[in-house]
């Protein structure tokens, strides 16, 4: 009987270790997975750094750097409205002139939807 009991205890024991090494074997793939999901998060922020630079160099090189875009657009706006004050300042005379003689040239019409009454 004694030895049925030793036999026991030893089956309980292993078993005992069996489920610590299995429980240790579920933490250290819990471990390997958290490090394998941190070290892809940080491959995927390396990437996606490097993709960005590439992108602004691209934008420099084809297109220039947002301030140089603006001050280019920028400049063309002066250069329009400067171009309008001069034909502004050209034509002003002649559009009076026109407009006046417009006003002062007066002819007294009949509408056409003018009926007369009294025919």
């Amino acid at each position: 009987m004694a030895s049925q009991t030793q036999g026991i205890q030893q089956l309980l024991a292993a078993e005992k270790r069996a489920a610590e090494k299995v429980a240790e074997a579920k933490k250290r793939k819990a471990r390997r997975l958290k490090q394998a999901k941190e070290e892809a998060q940080e491959e995927i922020e390396k990437y996606r750094q490097e993709r960005e630079k590439q992108f602004k160099e691209f934008e420099a090189k084809h297109m220039g750097s947002r301030e140089d875009v603006a001050a280019r657009i920028e400049a063309d706006t002066k250069v329009k409205i400067e171009e309008m004050n001069r034909a502004v300042v050209l034509h002003k005379e002649a559009v009076i002139q026109q407009i006046l003689e417009m006003v002062y040239d007066i002819k007294p019409e009949l509408h056409q939807n003018f009926r007369a009454i009294a025919k």
